[in-house]
Parts: C-alpha cells; sequence; structure tokens
C-alpha cells in the first residue's frame, strides 16, 4: 500500500520560511522522480516542483523559482520543500506526489498517488 503523508504545514508571516516534509512507504522511493503540488481553495491543483530519484535533478513553477527548494532523502524515504520568502499567494494545501513511472530522464507529470495535503498559510 503506497503512502505519502505530508507535514511541516503551518501558518508563517509574509516573507518566513516554512518545511514540509512527505514520508513515503509502500514502494521503492529511490526509484522514483517526486513532486510537489498545492491548491488554494476554489482553484484547480498548480504543479510546483519535480526530483528526480537521485535528487540531481531539479524542476521548480516560476512562481516559486528561487524561493523553494526540493529535495529528497532517499535513505529516509522523505521528500522534503524549503519554502521561503513566502508570500500570501503561496497559501494552499500543498501535496506530495509520486511520478507514476519508475524509469524516465524527465518527469512525467502523471501522479499515481497522492498524500492527503498539509496546509499552508501565509499572512500580511
Amino acid at each position: 500500500q503506497v503512502q505519502l503523508v505530508e507535514s511541516g504545514g503551518g501558518l508563517v508571516q509574509l516573507g518566513g520560511s516554512l518545511r514540509l516534509s512527505c514520508a513515503a512507504s509502500g514502494f521503492t522511493f529511490s526509484s522514483y522522480w517526486m513532486n510537489w503540488v498545492r491548491q488554494a481553495p476554489g482553484k484547480g491543483p498548480e504543479w510546483v516542483s519535480a526530483i528526480n530519484s537521485g535528487g540531481g535533478s531539479t524542476y521548480y513553477a516560476d512562481s516559486v523559482k528561487g524561493r523553494f527548494t526540493i529535495s529528497r532523502d532517499n535513505a529516509k524515504n522523505t521528500l522534503y520543500l524549503q519554502m521561503n520568502s513566502l508570500k500570501p499567494e503561496d497559501t494552499a494545501v500543498y501535496y506530495c506526489a509520486k511520478d507514476k513511472y519508475s524509469a524516465s530522464y524527465y518527469p512525467t507529470y502523471e501522479y499515481d498517488y497522492w498524500g492527503q495535503g498539509t496546509q499552508v498559510t501565509v499572512s500580511s
């Protein structure tokens, strides 16, 4: 049973920082691209970032580039998102999502499992 459990969300002021974590189990974590996706109330999901299996390749949405850093610790089966210089528009539920395919040079943006999400609220 694949499980993805996000944590680390909370309420922060504009300009603050948070580190989100996603604990993964039920699959070979070190073989998959992983993603962070967020969804604000009343809006559709927005892809945020992706990281390859070894952690050496990363991609970011323009909206977070330069402020967020995705990383992973394969020994701990954990995905991270370091969020700095937070803005009110970053307010959303943040989800980690597993790429559907294990062997890929690039992220496919096809996700077969999502976590339950963790709420991030940025006040101004």
